[in-house]
C-alpha cells in the first residue's frame, strides 16, 4: 500500500513539473513530439548558436571585457534555458552563417538575420522579432554628402559589410556610385577614415555603434525608409519542426515581454517588429 501511495505521488510531482515545463516553454505543447534536432540538443546538454561578434547590442564582443553581449546573447540563453540545456556561441558571420548551418556547426542563427529571397532559398526563417531600414554614415569632415540624394552621384563610394542584405541592395540601386563591398580584416569604419570610401550603409544598430565610439561620425537618414527589412533567427531549411519550435520561443518571449525587456536594456525598442 506504502509503494502505491509513493508512486501516485511520484506520478503527481512528475505531472506538475511537466506543466511547469509547458508554461515556460521548455517542452513541446501537447500533442507535438520533439523535433529530432531538439532531441539531439537535449541528449548534448547544448544549444549551439551562430553569432557574428561584431553585431553592436545584437551580439556583440565588448572590446574591454570579451564578453559577449547583446539583445540576441541574452535570448539565445533564454532560449537554451527554456530547452533546459546550455547556450554554446558558434563565432560566425554574414557571409559564412548559412554553411554553418548546414554543415550543422550550429543548431540556430540568432544574430539579427535580415530576411531576403537569397537567403531563403538556402535557409529558413523564425517569424521576425526586429525590423531596420538602411542609414548612411559618414563623417563629419565630409563636404559632398548632406543628404540621402548626395549618395548616389558619380564619385562617390559606398561601402557595404559582405554578405548583409546591404550589399544586394546597393548592388542593385546604386547607378552611379562605387559599390565596395568589405570583407575583413577590413572595417567599414576604417574605409571611411582612410577616406577608401566616402560613406557606408548599414542599419539601426550598427550606427548606434558608430555614434557612441567615433567623433567623427555623421548618420544620414532617408527621407523615407529605405529597404526596411524583418530580422529573425535562421535553421536549416529541413527541420520544420525544430523551425516550429523556435517560432514558439518567439511567440513566447513576445508575449512573457522578455523581448520588449531585452530590446529595451540594448537601445532596440524603434525597431521592435510590428
Amino acid at each position: 500500500m506504502a509503494n502505491l501511495i509513493e508512486t501516485g505521488a511520484s506520478l503527481v510531482r512528475c505531472g506538475i513539473y511537466t506543466l511547469f515545463l509547458l508554461a515556460l516553454g521548455a517542452l513541446p505543447a501537447a500533442g507535438q513530439t520533439p523535433s529530432a534536432r531538439e532531441v539531439s540538443i537535449r541528449a548534448t546538454g547544448s544549444l549551439r548558436v551562430c553569432v557574428w561578434p561584431g553585431y553592436f547590442a545584437i551580439t556583440y564582443r565588448n572590446p574591454r571585457t570579451g564578453a559577449l553581449e547583446g539583445i540576441d546573447i541574452e535570448l539565445a540563453r533564454a532560449f537554451a534555458s527554456d530547452l533546459g540545456v546550455e547556450p554554446v556561441f558558434v563565432e560566425s558571420s554574414f557571409v559564412t552563417f548559412i554553411d554553418d548551418l548546414e554543415g550543422n556547426r550550429c543548431d540556430i542563427a540568432m544574430f539579427g538575420v535580415g530576411i531576403t529571397a537569397q537567403r531563403r532559398a538556402r535557409v529558413a526563417f523564425s517569424r521576425p522579432y526586429l525590423r531596420s531600414g538602411v542609414y548612411a554614415v559618414t563623417t563629419r569632415a565630409q563636404r559632398r554628402i548632406n543628404t540621402w540624394a548626395d549618395i548616389d552621384q558619380p564619385g562617390i563610394a559606398v561601402a557595404v559589410q559582405a554578405g548583409t542584405f546591404m550589399e544586394p541592395l546597393m548592388r542593385d540601386t546604386l547607378k552611379k556610385a562605387e559599390l565596395v563591398v568589405i570583407r575583413p580584416p577590413q572595417t567599414r569604419e576604417l574605409e571611411i577614415e582612410s577616406g577608401r570610401a566616402d560613406v557606408f550603409m548599414s542599419d539601426y544598430p550598427y550606427t548606434r555603434l558608430m555614434m557612441l565610439t567615433y567623433d567623427w561620425t555623421r548618420v544620414i537618414e532617408p527621407p523615407a525608409p529605405v529597404s526596411p527589412t524583418d530580422y529573425a533567427y535562421a535553421v536549416r531549411q529541413d527541420e520544420p519542426d525544430w523551425l516550429a519550435r523556435v517560432d514558439a520561443f518567439v511567440d513566447t518571449i513576445r508575449k512573457d515581454g522578455r523581448l520588449a525587456a531585452a530590446a529595451a536594456r540594448f537601445g532596440l525598442t524603434p525597431i521592435l517588429a510590428p
